[in-house]
Parts: C-alpha cells; structure tokens; sequence
C-alpha cells in the first residue's frame, strides 16, 4: 500500500471516529432532553442517566449497532411508573429500533417526529395515559413490525396510511377511545400476524376483505359498535383467536366457522345474532372456548354436540332462545370447567351423568324450565360430588321440585350455592354445614319446612345467606351468630317464632338484615344495633315484637332503611333516631307507639319515606317534616295529633302525605278540608258559650274517635291480611349507573332526545355501550310527582327477577344526585324502536299511511301480550299483577314483537293469603287508566289477576276496532264492551276497524273466509275477557293458549 493510500485510510478512520462520537453525544443530548420531561421516577430508573456515565450503562438503554458502536438502538423502561410527557426529542435518536415504555404513566400526545424514526419496528407504549390522535408520520416508519398503542386514551381515526407498512405483524390499540372505521388499508397487511382493536367506539361494518390476511391469528375487535353480518373468513386458516363481542351485528353464525381447524377461542357475545347453532361447530374439535351469551339466538343442541369437543374448557350460552333438553353428550366434553346456560329455555331433566366433567368449576343453569320430581332426577347432584374442582353451582328459577336430597351436602368444594325460585320441599338437613367453603347460600324461596339446622353456624364463610320465603318453623338459632363475614341475612317469609336471638349482634361484617314476615315475638335485642355496619336494611316488620324501641338504634349511622312495621311495639320513639343522619326510609306504622315526634328528627334532612300511621302519637306535627327537600311520602295518619298542620315543603302537596285519623286537627292546605285555627283567648262574659262549646267540642269528638276507632280497627284487620307492597326489597338490584352518564347519553337530556312523557316522568332516547345495547331509553322519575318514588321502587322490584322475550327488559338504573345536589332516579330500558302499540292503533294524521298493522301483525302482538301476562300471573314465585295495561304500555322492536313495559304500578300478590282462592288478589290503593281498568277496581281496593284480564279484553277490542275506550261516541251507558257485543256475531265486520290491511294472499275482500273466522274469535275473546263480573273471565292461561289456536288456524289456511 503507498503512502497516499495510507494517508486517505487514516483520514477516514479519523472522520468516522470523530463522526460517531458526535452522534454519540448527539444521543445523549437526545435522552437527557426526554429524562427532563419527566416530572416523577419512584423507582430510580433515571439515576444512571448522567454525564458522568457513558451512556451504554444507562438503564434501558441499549447500544447494539457494530458499524455505529455507542449509538443507541432500544430505549426499553417498561413499568417503572414513570410520569410526565414524551419529548420529540426521541426523533434525534436515528438508529433507534424499538421503543418499549409500556406501564407508566406518561401524558401528552405521540410526538409527530417518531415518523423519521425509520429503522424502528418495534413501539409499544401500552397502559400510559397518552392522548390525541396516532400520528399518520409513524407510516414512515416502514420497517415497524409491532405497534402497541393499548390502554391510553388516544382518539380520532386510525390513519388509512398505516395500512402501507407491509411489514407489520402485530397491531394492538385497544382500550382508547378511537372511532370510525378499520381502515381498509389494513386489509393489503398480508403478514399481519395480530390484530387488536377492542374496546374502542370503532363503527361501520367489519370489511369484507379482513379474509385476505391469511396469516392472521389472532382477530380482536370487541367492544365496539360495529354492524353487519360476520363476513367470509374462511381463509383465515391459522386463526386461534375470535372475539368479536361486544357489537351491534346481526344475521347468524357463519356455518364456515367449523373449518377454521385451528381455532381455540370464538367470542361472540352481547350482539343480535339470530338463527341456530350451525351443526358442524360442534365438531371444531379444537375449540376451547365458546361464548355467544347474550344474543337472541334459538333452537335446540344436537344431542351429538359432546362428543367432538375434547378441548371445551368454557360453554357459555347466556340469555338466549335455545330450548330443548341439556344434551347427555355434553358431558363427554371432558375439559369442560365452565358452563352457563342460564336465562334459556331448557326443560327436561339435567343430564345425570354431569360429575363425569371432573374438572368443572362452575355451573350456571339459572332461569330455564329444568325440572326434577323425584329422586332420580336429582341424581346429577350425587355424580358432582366428583368434580373436585367444582365452586359455583346456580340452579334458581327452574322448576326443580321434590325433596332436596341429602347428597347436596358432599358437595365439600362449593364456594356458592343458589338454588332459589323453585318448588324444592321437605326440610334443610343437618348435613347442609359440611359445605364449609360457602360464601353464598340461597335457597329462597322455595317450599323448605322444619327448622333452620343449627349446622348452618359452621358455613363461617359465609357472606350471604338466603333462606328467604320458604316456610321454615321454630327458633332462628343462635349458632347463626358464627357467621363472622355474613354481609346479608334473609330470613323473611317465613313461619319462624321465638326471640330475635341476641347472637345476631356478632355479625359485625352484616350490611342486610330481614327478618320481615315471620312469627317472632320478645324484645328487640338491644345486641343488633351493635352492628355498625348494617347499612342497607334492617326489616323487621309484620311479627309481633313487643315493648319499646331501643335507644341504641341511634349507633346505626350509616342504615338507610329501617322497617319495624307490623309488631306491638310500645313507648316512645326514642329521640336517639335522630342520629341515624343517613336514614331514607323510616317505617314503623302499626304498632302502639305514643308521644310526640322526636325533635331530633329533625336531623334526619336525607328522609323520603316516613310512616307513622296507625299508632297512639299525640302532640303537634312537627314544622321542621317541611324542611326535609327529599321527602316523598308521609303518613300520620290514625293517631292522635293536634293542633295546626304545617303548609311548607311536603305539607304543599296533599297527594303526599296522610293526616287521615287525626281528629284534633286543623289549618293546613286547603285540600285536607280541616277546621280553622282558632284563637283560644278566655273572655268572661262568653263563659256560658264556652262551656257549651265545650261540651259540644267533648260530644263530636267522642263519636269521631268512635267511628275512627272502628276504621282503625277494619283498616289494620285488612292491612294485615296483605302483602307490604311499599317496601323496595334491594337484594340483587341491578348495577347502576351515574347521573352523569345518563346526561351525556341524552345530550344533557335534550329536548331532541325527548320520546315520551308520562304520569311519573319522561323518557328519552339515550347512546350507551350498556350490556348489549347502544341505543337504550331512559326513564326520569319527576320525582315531585306524588307516587313517582314508589313507582321507581315497584317497577325495579317487578322486573329485577322477571324475563320473558315479551316483557320490556331492564338493563339498569339510577339513583343519584343531578348536578344541582337534587335527588334523580331513573331506569334505562331497550330501545325498542317501533314505539308503541297506541302510536299504531291512533297514527297522527301525518303517520296515517306510514304505520297501518295488517291483521297478521295485529294478531301476533296479540298473542305476545297474552303470553306476557302469562308469564307475569303463572310462572313467578308470585303472581305479579300489572294494573295499567294499554297500548301505550305495549312497545313494539324492529321485528314488531311485542313487549309489555311500564311497571310503575304493578303490585305481587301474597299467595300465602291466598292459597285457597283461586284468583290471588291483593289490597292496594290504585290509580289505573281509564276504559281500562276493571270495574271493581272502582268500588274496592282489591286488585288481582282478573283485573289485568279486563284490561286486556279491552286492549284485544281496541286492537280490532280501532276504537279507544274512552271514544267521544260512546254516550248513555254506551261502551266499548257493550258495542262489540251488541254486534257479535252476525253483524261484528261492522265494528271492524277499517284500516286493518291484509296480507296479499288473503285477497282484497274483508270477508275472506279465514280472515272472518279469526276476527270473530279474536273479538269473542276480548268480549269474555272484558265481562264485567272477574268470577266470568277467561283466565290468562286459557285466553294464551286459545288466541295461538286462533293464530295457526289462521296461518294455516294462509298457506
């Protein structure tokens, strides 16, 4: 080599030398301007980063190039917590290849400048709290192969131009607040490997093409609102992982989903999915986990379907149509460790060969029509006593009878254990208190007798335990006082006497106590208000406690119910009341308390409901009940009260309150219709006239105390053969959501958002991501209108534990403050976008040639409300009387089924009252709709399911007339009732409504056979549902079973 050679080679390596030192140093300046915008570093895991260090020993940083030694090539700080904002500085670091500052807690937005990062392929900054928008620069980037962007609050579109890094493998941005669409560009990433955008507010349709990426694995996009049809994934070979949950979809399962061989996980869930099961998934041998809950899917389970499933680990058919029996090849699935195929329809018996899944966990056939008679049918329960693994069993709200067996108690694993809402009898045996793992046991209601097993006291896991209206006798034991964790204690309906045992004070963990409904007599035990924590309820009304009031009720400060209603309690109400500051609802009618009204109620601003009634309280009506802004409803009545009424706050609104009974009264509002006030100043000379007046004053008001005494006596007689209605029952309430949440889900409850008005409140149209619905309606109580508060508790209470595809479902509620500190409650239902039936029947002028029902249509939602009320009177634990049923309250979805809905006055009847009477009935005060009420409604305050018949006679009328009951030309007696029958039969085409259209099929002529035949008997049943006498209407069972006769007659001859 000459010299000049030499000369050049040693140039170079200088000019390099010098070269990588300056871009060296140009790193460092790099990094120390990102560690200046962190403002915390718990964890130290920027210490090293200094000056005095080279930079290759700084934490998470590596320096791996061998042409550019010291340059720096990965920035990897994964969950060090640190905080701050992401310096574009980070674009200076050119021979960057991947950044991972996943699990901290950095802000701001993405820097634009990472787009000049291009060696970069790998960035994850998962769980931060970054905001704006993706950069659509990181499409510069072209040899990214994984971005994970997950858990950060980023928003916008996904940038289309991401779609042209070709070389990407993994794409994770779930959980951020993205919307629009997938972009289409995706579609060209035929390496893509991972795909992830769950959880987001993603829409459109899923693209067609997403089967062009044919090395794709994993597909994760719920959570979303996206529409459609699940397109063609067939070729989508390597696929493990569907989860397309969450969704707005429709149509059905595609039946190509059986040949994606490698396929582990198919997530379906919280759609509208509709049609059956395809066959051949049952044979996907590969699948391990199947969930498509929540779905209006149907049809049966082939009785193969187990035998090709060795890798099921996870069955969940949750909320769906299917029917049939549970397949005994299911248990051949021997991986199987979770089943729910609650909230179906299944009958028949439950396979006994269920212990073969050894490795079951958990259980869940809630709410199906399973059914178990004898002891063979019970046989399933002996074979899990192999599954050793098994913590949750669920079987309320079957139709499982005969004895419980004995065998329940070896199941020693289960941690919780429900078997409520069934018509199980005989007694709970000793051997219940093996099964010590039990957080939950519920057995309530059910037809149980004999005593609680002392036994129970060993389950000291326990947090909740239900022996709820069953008919259990004798003492509750003491040994119940083990209980240490219980949280909620249901003792209710039962046939329990004796004495609140005092041991009931040791469970100091109890939120929930009811003891309501029994036989129990004594004392109160002063040792229950001991329990500081009893915060929900404490009931204990209709038993026969005896002597006063304890003033340790005053250490529960944090209880917002207290019921002691009922009993023969005695004394005054001890003023330690007042320090129950966070009390709602104070209940203790019916008892012989007397005196006056404490004085320190008055601190009890937070009050809504408080009755009184029926004891021996005397002195003046308090002024400062006025001053309580949350009360709803007051009751004093039948006591002994003087003196002036007060006008402010709840005494401006005669419709809340009740002074009834009280006969040294007066003053007040006008509408109580009470004496003067008068001034009681002694004059002399008037000395004669006073006496007279005296004794006049002496004379009336003996006979009103007379005659009062006597209403008291018959009201209490008849209030005591009832069911306490008024109390909202909380056990299993629904999740609730925020007020604030429902005001940005109606716009702020805007007038746009307006569907609906009614006697308790209005109902708006609402967009949340709640259970499986975006679209929801949302009910606000005006809660200064009298009733509204009861009629939230009553229609919570009426549909918390009802189901039926023709019942108005409720997906929550809310009770709350609005933004100004006044209370709110509201409810949030489906969307049913078809409105209601009364909309149809009545169009507006404008609607007319829009919303015509033909008579198929009319006849079907016929036939759903018929089957509602049938499900409401026959198929609960009580019958549930709806009491306002009219097309308002029939709402009508995209399919024009029917779904009754507003249960505001809808009231359970007390079977135990009424076991020998074969139409169940109730007392209550009730405010129906007119034409639509029964008539005995109007002369007594007896409601029963004869009641709800009338109505629905005079709905099926109207359905068929289209004349409203309350039509302007039914003068002199004339009703609707009576026009349909003076017509029946020869002549009823007349009172036909006119605008009934028919099907095509059916012809042109109103007289076609089959249609004549079908109206007549759809209207002979409404004239004998809506007879006057109850004792001569049709039952509800027979009128459902006839009119879907009347319906396939008719189809029949359709076709």
């Amino acid at each position: 080599m000459d010299l000049q050679s030499c000369f050049k080679l040693s140039f170079l390596l200088l000019f390099f030398s010098f070269t990588a030192s300056r871009n060296s140093s140009s790193d460092q300046a790099s990094l120390l301007s990102f560690k200046s915008m962190v403002i915390s570093d718990p964890s130290g895991a920027l210490t090293s980063w200094n000056e005095a260090t080279r930079i290759s020993n700084w934490q998470g940083i590596f320096c791996g190039s061998r042409r550019h030694p010291g340059r720096v090539t990965a920035l990897e700080l994964p969950s060090m917590n640190l905080s701050g904002t992401l310096s574009s500085s980070l674009a200076n670091l050119s021979l960057l290849q991947k950044i991972d500052l996943s699990g901290n807690n950095f802000k701001g937005k993405l820097p634009v400048e990472l787009g000049s990062l291009v060696r970069l392929h790998y960035i994850n900054m998962n769980f931060n709290s970054l905001e704006g928008g993706i950069p659509s620069t990181l499409s510069h980037c072209a040899k990214l192969q994984k971005l994970s962007l997950s858990d950060n609050q980023l928003n916008g579109e996904i940038p289309q131009n991401l779609g042209l890094l070709l070389r990407f493998q993994s794409i994770s941005l779930r959980n951020n607040k993205l919307v629009g669409g997938i972009p289409s560009s995706f579609m060209n990433l035929s390496s893509l490997l991972y795909l992830d955008l769950s959880n987001n507010s993603l829409t459109g349709s899923l693209p067609a093409a997403l089967g062009n990426l044919s090395a794709l694995s994993y597909l994760d996009l719920s959570s979303n609102h996206l529409q459609g049809s699940i397109p063609n994934l067939e070729n989508l070979m390597h696929f493990t992982h569907m989860d397309l949950s969450q969704n707005n979809l429709v149509g059905g399962i595609p039946p190509y989903i059986a040949n994606l061989s490698s396929l582990t996980t198919l997530y379906l869930a919280d759609n509208s999915l509709t049609g059956e099961i395809p066959h051949s998934i049952w044979s996907l041998s590969s699948l391990s986990v199947f969930g498509v809950q929540n779905n209006n899917l149907s049809g049966s389970l082939p009785p193969e379907m187990g035998n090709s499933l060795p890798n099921l680990r996870t069955l969940d058919l949750y909320n769906n149509q299917f029917h049939g029996n549970i397949p005994r090849s299911l248990c051949n699935a021997s991986s199987l460790r979770i089943i729910d195929l609650s909230f179906n329809k299944f009958s028949g018996r439950i396979p006994p060969n269920l212990g073969a899944l050894e490795n079951l966990r958990t259980v869940i056939l809630t709410d199906n029509s399973l059914e178990a008679k004898e002891e063979v049918d019970w046989y399933f329960l002996k074979s899990l006593t192999n599954c050793t693994s098994l913590k949750g069993l669920q079987l309320d709200r079957n139709n499982l009878g005969g004895n419980l067996p004995n065998f329940v108690a070896n199941l020693s694993t289960l941690t919780w254990l429900s078997m409520g809402g069934n018509q199980i009898f005989g007694s709970l045996q000793m051997e219940i208190g093996n099964l010590i793992n039990l957080t939950l046991l519920d057995v309530g209601p059910n037809l149980l007798s004999g005593a609680i097993p002392a036994t129970l006291g060993r389950l000291q896991n326990l947090h909740i335990l239900d022996l709820n209206g069953n008919s259990f006798t004798g003492e509750i034991p003491t040994s119940i006082g083990n209980l240490s964790h219980l949280n909620q204690l249901y003792l209710g309906f039962n046939a329990l006497s004796g004495n609140i045992p005092t041991s009931i004070g040791d469970l100091l963990s109890l939120e929930y106590l009811s003891l309501d409904y029994n036989r129990l007599s004594g004392l109160i035990p002063k040792e229950i208000f001991s329990i500081s924590t009893l915060s929900i309820l404490l009931g204990l009304s209709h038993n026969s406690l005896m002597g006063p009031m304890p003033s340790e009720v005053g250490t529960l400060r944090n209880l917002n119910m207290l019921d002691v209603s009922e009993n023969k309690l005695t004394g005054e109400i001890p003023s330690a009341i007042g320090e129950c500051l966070l009390l709602e609802i104070l209940l203790m009618r019916g008892n012989f308390f007397n005196g006056s009204i404490p004085s320190s109620m008055k601190e009890l601003k937070g009050l809504q409901h408080l009755d009184l009634s029926n004891n021996n309280m005397s002195g003046h009506i308090p002024d400062f009940l006025g001053t309580f802004h949350l009360l709803q409803e007051l009751n004093l009545s039948f006591n002994n009260f003087n003196g002036e009424v007060p006008k402010k706050g709840i005494f401006g609104n005669a419709s809340a309150f009740s002074v009834l009974g009280n006969s040294d009264l007066c003053g007040g509002s006008t509408k109580l219709n009470l004496p003067p006030c008068l001034n009681q100043t002694p004059m002399k000379k008037h000395k004669s006239k006073q006496i007279i007046l005296i004794i006049f004053s002496v004379t009336t008001l003996f006979l009103i105390l007379l005659f009062s005494s006597i209403g008291t006596y018959y009201y209490r007689a008849k209030k005591s053969k009832t069911v306490d209605l008024d109390k909202f029952v909380l056990k299993n309430q629904l999740k609730k959501v925020s007020y604030y949440e429902l005001f940005k889900a109606t716009n702020g409850f805007s007038p746009e958002n307006l569907i609906g008005e009614g006697s308790f409140g209005s109902v708006y149209k609402g967009s949340m991501n709640l259970d499986s619905e975006k679209e929801v309606a949302i009910k606000v109580l005006n809660l200064q209108q009298k009733g509204a508060l009861k009629s939230f508790f009553a229609e919570c209470e009426a549909l918390r534990n009802i189901r039926h595809r023709n019942l108005v479902k409720i997906l929550t509620s809310c009770s709350s403050t609005d933004f100004r500190g006044n209370e709110f409650k509201a409810m949030v239902f489906e969307f049913l976008p078809n409105e209601s039936l009364e909309k149809w029947l009545h169009p507006e002028e404008d609607e007319g040639d829009l919303k015509m029902l033909n008579l198929s249509q009319r006849l079907n939602i016929a036939v759903d409300v018929g089957l509602a009320l049938e499900y409401l009177h026959c198929h609960g634990n009580a019958p549930i009387v709806h009491c306002d049923l009219k097309p308002s309250n029939v709402l009508l979805d995209y399919d024009m089924i029917a779904h009754v809905g507003d249960f505001g006055l809808a009231r359970f009847l007390d079977l135990r009252a009424s076991r020998s009477i074969k139409n169940p009935s109730c007392s209550t005060n009730l405010k129906g709709s007119i034409g639509y009420v029964a008539p005995e409604y109007g002369v007594a305050n007896e409601i029963s399911t004869k009641g709800d018949v009338y109505s629905y006679g005079i709905l099926l009328l109207e359905m068929f007339t289209g004349r409203r009951p309350t039509d302007e030309s039914f003068k002199e007696g004339l009703n609707l009732h009576k026009y349909v029958d003076k017509a029946f039969p020869n002549e009823v085409m007349e009172t036909v409504d006119s605008s009934i259209s028919l099907l095509p099929q059916q012809g042109e002529q109103i007289h076609d056979q089959a249609a004549l035949r079908c109206i007549i008997s759809v209207l002979r049943i409404g004239l004998l549902c809506s007879r006057e006498s109850p004792m001569e209407r049709m039952g509800i069972a027979e009128v459902a079973k006839e009119l879907q006769a009347v319906r396939d007659e008719y189809v029949r001859a359709l076709t």
